[in-house]
């Protein structure tokens, strides 16, 4: 998969740790060395504590002009995964069978607790954002189903013809 060349995305990470510096996160590069190969513009990842302040990176890619915002972390079950929280009142629609099959992609791989991901997909303005697992499995996983079908999806946003 091919994208319009130059299109923006930006990749935000979510952590409490990382953002603290304790340690370094490894699923962020991946998803931006992913979108570069498509050929999105996308520069190093924004890594911010779990919470509000993944929202508001998530709102400013989009006012920024992202057409891809594709965030990882924060979508299990502890008390501070609060990605599809803050992702939620940005979205203008949900796009929910992208979220349904980045989490059967990996059940698919024998990961029962891909299931567990609350991830979201949806429009918010002229943007696609997918919330993705934090483990570098998860992000492998949803990159397999991304590839296929984000480029389309972009274009379909801004009502290209396809």
């Amino acid at each position: 998969m091919t994208a319009p060349a130059g299109l923006p995305a930006v990749v935000v990470v979510a952590s409490n740790r990382a953002a603290a510096g304790v340690y370094d996160d490894t699923t962020g590069p991946l998803l931006v060395e992913a979108l570069r190969s498509w050929g999105f513009d996308v520069g190093d990842p924004v890594v911010r504590p779990d919470g509000e302040p993944v929202g508001e990176a998530i709102a400013a890619a989009v006012a920024g002009g992202a057409r891809v915002v594709l965030t990882t972390g924060g979508t299990g079950l502890t008390p501070t995964d609060r990605t599809p929280e803050v992702t939620r009142p940005l979205l203008d629609r949900e796009v929910p069978g992208l979220a349904e099959a980045i989490r059967a992609a990996g059940v698919a791989k024998g990961v029962p607790t891909a299931v567990l991901s609350r991830g979201l997909a949806g429009v918010a303005g002229s943007a696609l954002v997918v919330n993705l697992p934090g483990s570098r499995g998860g992000v492998k996983d949803a990159l397999a189903v991304l590839e296929q079908v984000l480029t389309h999806a972009v274009e379909q946003i801004v009502g290209s013809d396809h």
